[in-house]
């Protein structure tokens, strides 16, 4: 440290402020008087898009989102994801990656739930250590986020999230210490919402008793991007760096807050000293390489993204042994809107612009050949109309107006912008600026078709000269553009085939509610109707098995909006209904964020869950299906019979959603498995749950507590063995309950897992070892864990519910451990 320790000495109050808040959006300035280099940031955590929009820019390699990671249960996985997307990042010449993202899912509608691992703390905790250390293993920093109770995206920048201290500790902080004590994380990213009624940006309990002096952290806070509020409020509870640039809280504004006293110069250097460590560690401190970004479709990333997909992919139903479908002769229906649609991401931050990205369409052509498969789309599932295609001329005014002449001139390749930082080249202010974009739409069919228009800003289309959807006149605020955007306007317009129609599209900024974005999106369909499902009903029955591709996609699992429901969207049940009605052969592969209702389960012979895989979703759907792969995905998150089942049903809306301001977190500990256990509702898959292509036997397990009353150690050791015919994967779960606990605690809780692969025959032994903390809840009222004299008793099994073996272990006396 004695590298920065003189740096802070030769450096001017001026000059540690500047540090303490972004240049532009996606770096920290340098101080080219000292020597120190500039601080790169790129988003996560699926991918590193780099410095560019949230829509085009360099092209990045897409992984699995973190549902999909969080399936596969597999810790050395992630550290290889982890390891690979820090070549992702150096090849956007940017130093610290925006993830992962740990948030726990307590509903089932967050829009955000596709991004973060699970519902449990201690699976969400160690596929994040193996993430970061993976990442930063590498020499590139993680930020994780978003430190604490952003467990909804609804009012999402101003909301309280209501919490007490025993439900922060033992559930939604678990990850954050995790990541601190064990993998020792580099960054940790604030959260938009207040906690407690307090901005977590500038709440000194959260970033300074607990994260700093409790857990003893020593690297970088940064906020969410336009997440902090205040100048001295923030610097005083310890956020270190407020994003993005430039600055509208410090600057010039910190230095008279230090002028003033509000703010000690100590505490300023304190908060340079932090960035300054996260320069060092990274080497950007050093960094004085021209800044290029480059499309490095590396042939082993592609394979990496391939394997984690399959791995994630979770088997639920397998009636009759329909899968694996090779050999197989006979022909196969292709149905569905995600059979030909890659559905490859979630939306908000963490999409970006992939190198390429394969249908499950494509990815069965290749593996089978064109002529033995026949496609029927059947129904669609768009949230918003598809997206129009094609070359747009977009002119630029430095007003609101459309007035004068245009001041930069450019062009796009379809009719979504998503304006942040310099635009224009420069030439308008990004707050404040207007734009016409010019081009045509041929449809592909005669028929009235629905035209839909958002936009973060006041927006309008035209198509022939007739304003056919008006976004500007009226415009409320909804659920899009991170909430900074209006719902969607839908106008109509008759549209003849084959010509190409003139659509012209005005925009004009209006003042940001929180983040300084501007956006529009606009699109036109022509529904489906009843011809559409029959003639997949047509393809079913003149084939040898029908595969069904339904589910969501990156609009309505998203940053920004939560699900109104966890029905299929549109027509969607209706298809698989009458698809199963017309061949048993029906499998259907979902692909969601997150949990789905299934009316039609006993109907059909398989469900795979394969979320949103990334890049390689098609083939590595294709290897699953075809038993190249095995499913080795086991659920992260319980999926309920229905929305009114899961843990946040509540009669009071400030449960969930929320209301005036605040979600209160009622149900406490009581989320996800241990929900369904305390209610005695049986979900429809329970937590941890997954079916493979061989089978596995356990044995009883050996227990050794000779430790337990000294210390609260106990060593459990058991054998699984492959007893299929196919080699595969099973994971071995471990749960602890407290038969006697002074306080109210779940019947059991995840305490430790291995995910094992075997070969058929194969036997191994799987040992696992807990700790005092494995036992112990957390008293608020004396501020320390305690593991309680009784009798606990450990669950051995493949799921929440499926507990193949169960142990006690007893102590005589109380053990009382720090925080």
């Amino acid at each position: 440290m004695a590298r920065i320790d003189d740096l802070l000495d030769r450096m001017t109050l001026e000059e540690q402020v500047s540090l303490l808040s972004g240049e532009d959006f996606w770096s920290l300035p340098a101080i080219d008087r000292l020597g120190i280099g500039k601080l790169r940031v790129t988003d996560g955590p699926n991918g590193a898009r780099g410095g560019g929009s949230l829509i085009g820019g360099v092209k990045s390699a897409s992984f699995p989102v973190g549902i999909a990671l969080g399936a596969t249960w597999n810790v050395d996985l992630l550290e290889e994801v982890g390891a690979a997307l820090a070549e992702e990042v150096k090849s956007k010449s940017a130093h610290v990656l925006l993830a992962p993202t740990v948030n726990i899912h307590r509903s089932v509608t967050n829009g955000r739930n596709f991004e973060c691992y699970s519902e449990d703390p201690i699976l969400t905790a160690r596929l994040a250590v193996a993430y970061i250390e993976g990442l930063q293993g590498q020499g590139i920093g993680a930020t994780i986020k978003h430190y604490a109770g952003n467990e909804s995206e609804i009012e999402r920048t101003t909301i309280s999230s209501q919490i007490d201290e025993r439900t922060l500790r033992e559930l939604y902080l678990v990850p954050f210490e995790a990541a601190v004590k064990v993998a020792r994380t580099w960054g940790v990213m604030s959260a938009y919402n207040k906690l407690n009624g307090v901005y977590a940006s500038e709440n000194p309990w959260l970033l300074t008793t607990v994260l700093r002096n409790e857990w003893g952290y020593d690297g970088v806070v940064m906020s969410d991007w336009f997440g902090s509020h205040s100048t001295a409020p923030t610097v005083n509870a310890g956020l270190d760096i407020e994003m993005p640039g430039p600055t509208r809280d410090r600057g010039d504004k910190l230095v008279a807050a230090v002028r003033d006293g509000a703010v000690s110069a100590q505490t300023v250097r304190e908060r340079a000293r932090n960035v300054l460590h996260l320069l060092e560690r990274t080497g950007a401190i050093d960094d004085r390489r021209p800044f290029e970004e480059h499309a490095d479709d590396r042939a082993e990333h592609r394979a990496l993204i391939r394997r984690a997909a399959a791995e994630g992919m979770v088997l639920l139903r397998n009636e009759g042994g329909v899968l694996p479908l090779e050999p197989m002769p006979g022909r196969i229906a292709v149905i569905g809107p995600n059979a030909r649609t890659a559905q490859i991401m979630g939306g908000g931050s963490a999409q970006l612009n992939a190198h390429y990205r394969v249908s499950p369409w494509q990815g069965l052509v290749d593996a089978l050949g064109r002529e033995r498969l026949v496609y029927a789309p059947g129904a669609t599932n768009h949230r918003f109309e598809p997206l129009i295609e094609g070359t747009f001329s977009v002119a630029f005014f430095a007003n609101t107006e459309l007035a004068g002449e245009p001041v930069h001139h450019g062009t796009q390749t379809n009719a979504e912008a998503f304006w942040i930082g310099r635009i224009a080249d420069g030439k308008v202010d990004p707050l404040n600026f207007s734009a016409r974009l010019t081009g045509t739409y041929r449809p592909e069919e005669t028929g009235l078709h629905r035209v839909g228009l958002f936009s973060a800003g006041l927006a309008r289309l035209y198509i022939d000269g007739r304003l056919v959807a008006d976004s500007w006149a009226g415009w409320t605020p909804g659920r899009t553009f991170f909430e900074e955007g209006n719902d969607e306007v839908i106008g109509e317009a008759m549209l003849e085939a084959g010509r190409s129609h003139k659509v012209v599209i005005e925009f004009a900024t209006r003042p940001a509610r929180t983040l300084a974005v501007a956006g529009l999106r606009a699109g036109i369909g022509l529904p489906l109707g009843d011809e559409a499902i029959s003639e997949a009903v047509a393809a079913a029955l003149d084939a040898e098995t029908a595969l069904v591709f339904v589910g969501r996609n990156g609009e309505w699992d998203t940053e920004g909006s939560d699900l109104a429901s966890i029905d299929l969207p549109g027509r969607q049940n209706e298809l698989v209904a009458a698809v199963a009605a017309a061949n048993p052969r029906t499998v259907v592969v979902l692909q969601t964020g997150g949990p789905v209702e299934m009316p039609w389960l006993d109907k059909v012979a398989g469900v795979i869950e394969a979320w949103y895989p990334g890049q390689e979703a098609g083939n590595a759907i294709a290897d699953v299906l075809l038993g190249t792969a095995e499913p080795g995905g086991r659920l992260p998150q319980s999926f309920p019979v229905q929305w009114g089942d899961n843990p946040t049903r509540s009669q009071d809306p400030e449960v969930y959603p929320g209301l005036n301001g605040k979600v209160r977190y009622e149900e406490g500990l009581f989320v996800g498995y241990r929900h369904y256990e305390k209610t005695g509702i049986a979900p429809l898959f329970p937590f941890g749950f997954g079916l493979s292509y061989s089978r596995f036997a356990l044995s009883e397990p050996e227990v050794d507590a000779s430790g337990f009353e000294a210390d609260a150690s106990v060593r459990v050791s058991v054998w699984l063995t492959n007893t299929g015919e196919r080699a595969g994967s099973d994971v071995v779960q471990l749960y602890v309950g407290d038969d006697e606990a002074s306080l109210e605690r779940p019947a059991k809780e995840l305490k430790a897992f291995a995910k094992v692969a075997l070969e058929p025959g194969e036997t191994r032994r799987i040992v696992f070892d807990l700790k005092d903390r494995d036992f112990a809840f957390y008293r608020p009222e004396a501020r320390h864990w305690l593991v309680e004299a009784g009798t606990f008793t450990l669950h051995l099994g493949r799921s929440a519910a499926d507990i193949a073996f169960s142990a006690s272990v007893g102590r005589a006396t109380t053990l009382m451990l720090p925080v």
